[in-house]
């Protein structure tokens, strides 16, 4: 960060990035909601271009030049600066074969993670770039979920490669404004929220405890680690096929598929009929114009309330 760079607006936090903020300062070096984007590209990178789009986005959208702020306030806000260098590192890794890149890939992957940011102190993001082959290169950008969501990734690169393109061919793109986020924070914390609270009552009438994962054994968390990972696995082409097909049948999403088999499961492993999950919601809809284009977290997690008959039929 520049030590010297000015603040130039302060405004409130969406509830989404106040619970993210909490869990953040709870445990800082957890690695949670630390995005890592991985961007592969089949030819040699002109960083001065490169550095020159990013810069030119971070000037588009200030979001992107955001930190947070807490100490001393009745409730954290965030402040957008004027004028904020993106970081960026270099690593040369021709002179490594394949399975020597993927190893060290994989443990720097964890690294970075657990590096993760000082809120308080912008950007919250960082980018590192992999140079795999002489026609190979392979880029990390590094973010806080705090200020971004899935949906304003696409965004800000697709500004991005268009500056980028155009420093290439030695043109310069001037990017028009974008709709600042604070427009979006204004607009939901004037918001009427009784109908939604009524609805939510209505909704959770009943129900008392969050939905418990019961399981038979519980392993042991090693030290430094986070108690959790990701496991994948892939479905088969007439598996995906057959899937498609009940979901259109049944005229909903797969995502909607997806959420009724976690509720099933859930109802299996917690022996209860009535069962509470949170499901992330894009919540871009609102009034304000250009709000589809505009980079920030909209997002919300809402709960999802599923009543599963131990006698239904699947």
């Amino acid at each position: 960060m520049i030590r010297t760079a000015t603040v130039v607006d302060s405004y409130r936090l969406s509830p989404m990035q106040q619970g993210m903020l909490f869990h953040h300062l709870f445990a800082p070096d957890s690695g949670a909601d630390i995005e890592q984007m991985i961007i592969g590209l089949p030819e040699p990178l002109d960083m001065a271009a490169f550095e020159t789009a990013w810069q030119a986005t971070l000037a588009r959208h200030e979001v992107l030049r955001s930190a947070f702020r807490w100490e001393g306030l009745a409730e954290p806000v965030q402040d957008v600066y004027d004028e904020v260098p993106l970081p960026l590192t270099e690593h040369d890794w021709r002179a490594l074969d394949e399975s020597e890149q993927n190893e060290q890939f994989k443990a720097w992957l964890a690294a970075d993670r657990t590096a993760g940011f000082d809120v308080a102190l912008p950007p919250l993001a960082r980018l590192t770039v992999f140079r795999l082959a002489d026609d190979q290169t392979r880029v990390v950008w590094t973010f806080h979920h705090l200020f971004l969501d899935g949906r304003s990734f696409p965004i800000v690169l697709k500004d991005v490669f268009a500056v980028y393109e155009a420093a290439r061919s030695g043109e310069e793109l001037e990017l028009p404004p974008a709709t600042p986020y604070k427009d979006y924070i204004d607009w939901f914390h004037n918001l009427d929220l009784k109908p939604a609270e009524r609805y939510w009552r209505d909704t959770l009438a009943g129900f008392a405890a969050p939905t418990p994962l019961v399981v038979d054994t519980l392993g042991t968390v090693p030290a430094g680690t986070t108690g959790y990972s990701v496991a994948e696995s892939w479905l088969s082409p007439v598996l995906t096929t057959a899937l498609n097909e009940l979901a259109q049948k049944a005229g909903v999403t797969m995502n909607t598929l997806v959420q009724g088999g976690w509720s099933l499961l859930l109802s299996r492993y917690s022996r209860e009929d009535d069962v509470v999950f949170g499901a992330t919601r894009a919540c871009r809809h609102n009034t304000i114009p250009g709000s589809l284009e505009m980079a920030g977290l909209f997002i919300n997690t809402l709960p999802m309330r599923v009543p599963v008959p131990p006698d239904s039929a699947l």
